[in-house]
């Protein structure tokens, strides 16, 4: 199908072709397949149509056609040749367009025209040019009823639209009483839950308020504990300081001689003692550290300076042939940082190095990684376990099996640099593999 398909043309003249124009606007309606519905949509909207143009003292010419619209086929119905403007009409039959699919009213070379559309259903039958040659025949030989054959039919459509009427009506009341049920359902639902969330909302605030009650219970305790280290280790230093300098005095030359056992024990009570020394400084400077008593001092460090004075302090450490001391020329000429809690933390990570290396090397260098600043202390050591990396920088925690070669570890070193990296404003991690040695690195802001 190419262009439109005429069916019939008839003209609009009197009253009486109102009922003749109905009637034929269903039967085309009918055989070019559209339902009972749409049938009498149609036949009623051209009807109206009609009634409006002989209502304004003119006549017509009514055309039924075919024609492609789209990928659809739609029946066109055509009122034209009006003398009424397009305007008018437009007013008068606005209400119309809501029976079919689409009206316009517009003015022609002829005249005015209103035309209406219905679309075809994809399953109505194919209307192909023989069939359109029979509807035409049918169409010609229709034989109009009366008025009164019209009421009739009218009357049979209404009271089929008003049956159908009640059963959407029955259904929708069917529906809406399955609706209140299913919301009296939901509103059950909410309420359970609204309670079940109530319910757990108490049970979360008394949780935060547990938790909260928890969190002063454990800073309390850790301050506690912190003024506890601070003031036993301050009372320990003075007898421990005491003790290393009498076992001094016990084995200066200007002393009564000892036998050589005594001499022994005296060594023994003094390494025991300067062991002590040790861990009591070290349990000192921890507490200040958690206690937050230290405030850095912020300046611009030389690098080039602090390395040179790690080299020659250090050094004396690295009494071993086995192993190179190395503290390479910084790449970083300054810093601005704490010069002494810096240095602290870097001789903390050397000379924990140097106690765990038998054999290769110990290495300190610095780089710059965009705004920051790494500090890298590497050693040939005996490396640590993946899983023990957090591990070591807890308090009092040593390597399972590891064995300082020179002094005794307290376990509290790793853990006062990291402190000490916080509160520099940087962070202190290790990449370590057994047997391979370990690598501390002490990332810094560089200003």
């Amino acid at each position: 199908m190419t262009g439109p398909q005429p069916l019939l043309t008839m003209r609009l003249r009197v009253a009486q072709d109102v009922f003749l124009i109905r009637q034929l606007a269903r039967e085309v309606a009918r055989e070019v397949g559209l339902e009972q519905q749409d049938q009498t949509r149609i036949a009623t909207a051209l009807s109206e149509v009609s009634r409006v143009v002989l209502g304004g003292y003119t006549d017509a010419e009514v055309t039924f056609a075919i024609r492609p619209d789209g990928v659809s086929t739609i029946l066109r119905v055509s009122v034209e040749r009006l003398t009424l403007g397009a305007a008018r009409l437009r007013a008068e039959l606005g209400h119309v367009g809501r029976l079919v699919d689409k009206m316009e009213v517009e003015d022609g070379e002829t005249g005015t025209v209103v035309w209406m559309a219905r679309r075809l259903s994809a399953s109505a039958p194919r209307l192909t040019p023989e069939r359109l040659e029979e509807i035409r025949a049918g169409l010609s030989a229709h034989v109009p009823g009366s008025p009164l054959d019209e009421l009739n039919v009218q009357n049979q459509q209404l009271v089929t639209a008003l049956n159908e009427v009640r059963a959407q009506r029955d259904e929708l009341a069917r529906l809406n009483e399955e609706l209140e049920e299913t919301n009296r359902g939901v509103m059950a639902l909410y309420h359970q839950l609204s309670e079940e969330l109530e319910e757990t909302n108490r049970g979360v605030v008394a949780l935060y308020a547990e938790l909260d009650e928890k969190s002063e219970q454990l800073a309390a305790a850790s301050e506690a504990k912190s003024r506890f280290l601070a003031n036993v280790s301050h009372e320990l230093r003075a007898p421990v300081t005491a003790i290393i300098g009498l076992s001094r005095l016990l084995g200066d030359e200007s002393s009564d001689p000892l036998t050589t056992e005594q001499r022994r024990q005296v060594e023994l009570i003094r390494g025991s003692a300067s062991d002590l020394l040790t861990l009591v400084n070290d349990l000192l400077d921890l507490a200040k550290a958690e206690a937050g008593r230290i405030e850095p001092t912020w300046g611009q460090v030389d690098l080039k300076a602090m390395f040179g004075q790690l080299r020659g302090t250090l050094r004396p450490l690295a009494t071993r042939d086995e192993v190179t001391f190395s503290v390479d020329e910084p790449a970083v000429s300054s810093i601005r940082s704490d010069e002494v809690l810096l240095a602290r933390v870097l001789r903390n990570l050397l000379t924990n190095a140097l106690k765990f290396t038998a054999e290769g090397e110990v290495r300190l260098t610095v780089r710059a990684i965009g705004d920051d600043v790494e500090f890298v202390v590497s050693d040939t050591g005996s490396g640590i376990a993946p899983e023990l990396h957090e591990r070591i920088f807890e308090e009092f925690y040593q390597v399972p099996g590891s064995k300082a070669l020179s002094g005794k570890g307290t376990g509290l070193g790793l853990p006062y640099a990291r402190r000490l990296a916080g509160i520099l404003g940087g962070a202190l991690r290790v990449d370590s593999t057994p047997g391979e040695g370990s690598t501390f690195t002490l990332r810094l802001p560089s200003s």
